[in-house]
Order: C-alpha cells, then sequence, then structure tokens
C-alpha cells in the first residue's frame, strides 16, 4: 500500500516553512497532499484559486505532490481518500501543544490516521502565513518569507 500524507493549511500564502516541511517530507512518503481546506467561517486574504496556483507552480517540478481543496472535517478527508498520514510542521512548543491536541482529536475520530510532525528548519521557524498576511498588509517586502511563485500584483 502506498504511504500517502495529507498536508492541510490554508496556505495564505504558502510560506518558505511550508514549502521546507514539505519538501523534507517528500523521502518519507510515496505521495503528499497539499490540501487547502476551505472554512467558511474565515476571511482569507488571498482567493483559493490563486492559492492553488501558487502551491501548483512551486512544486510543478514534483510528481509525488498533488493540491486539491476540501471542505469539512480533515480526519474525514483523509479518510474517504485512502490516507494514512496528516504531515504537520512544527516551529515552536505553541505549536506542538496545538497540533498535539488537534492530532489526539483526529486520531480519536480515524483510529488508523497517525499524524507525523516534521520541525521547521530554524532559518525558517519564525515565519507564519499571519506574520506574511500582515507585511503584505503593511506594504512590507513579502518576497523573502514566500516561495518565488508568490507575486503580489
Amino acid at each position: 500500500m502506498a504511504k500517502i500524507a495529507l498536508f492541510p493549511g490554508s496556505f495564505d500564502p504558502i510560506t518558505l516553512g511550508h514549502r521546507d516541511i514539505i519538501e523534507r517530507a517528500l523521502p518519507l512518503f510515496d505521495e503528499i497532499l497539499i490540501a487547502i481546506g476551505e472554512n467558511s467561517d474565515k476571511t482569507y486574504l488571498f482567493d483559493l484559486d490563486q492559492r492553488v496556483a501558487w502551491i501548483k507552480e512551486v512544486f510543478a517540478h514534483e510528481p509525488k505532490i498533488r493540491v486539491v481543496t476540501y471542505q469539512g472535517l480533515t480526519a474525514a478527508f483523509a479518510k474517504e481518500n485512502n490516507i494514512q498520514f496528516l504531515l504537520r510542521g512544527l516551529r515552536n512548543p505553541s505549536d506542538f501543544e496545538f497540533e498535539k491536541s488537534i492530532a489526539q482529536a483526529n486520531r480519536q475520530m480515524e483510529s488508523d490516521l497517525e499524524t507525523v510532525f516534521l520541525l521547521t528548519s530554524a532559518r525558517y521557524s519564525y515565519i507564519s502565513s499571519s506574520i506574511v498576511r500582515e507585511v503584505i498588509r503593511h506594504g512590507g517586502d513579502y518576497k523573502v518569507f514566500v516561495p518565488d511563485s508568490v507575486r503580489i500584483a
């Protein structure tokens, strides 16, 4: 059976930290689905089509990566698509506590779903999509935090 990982997130926008986790996870899995969750309660800076396009451009050279979108519970989406692993990045202890709770809840809902945590490389550990959005909103140089594909007109 193929080892398939789901890397869920809003990717609003994708950051160098996200790219780092995905690239380092490639040797661990046969396929990685980068899954952009759609949450009607959340306001995004960038529309879904733009986020998908950026991610597809970043990983255009990588056949083991697919970009998908989904609504609802991540655990349910994983089960519906026969995904055995959730991939999550950890930047700091706060991330660990938050992600641990989510992983335990997912495991309670879907006992065959395992969460794999990778530590973000130190050089990217301070980057978050929230920080990048603030830099963008205030006209700062966001390009140092995101892959080259993320360009804002």
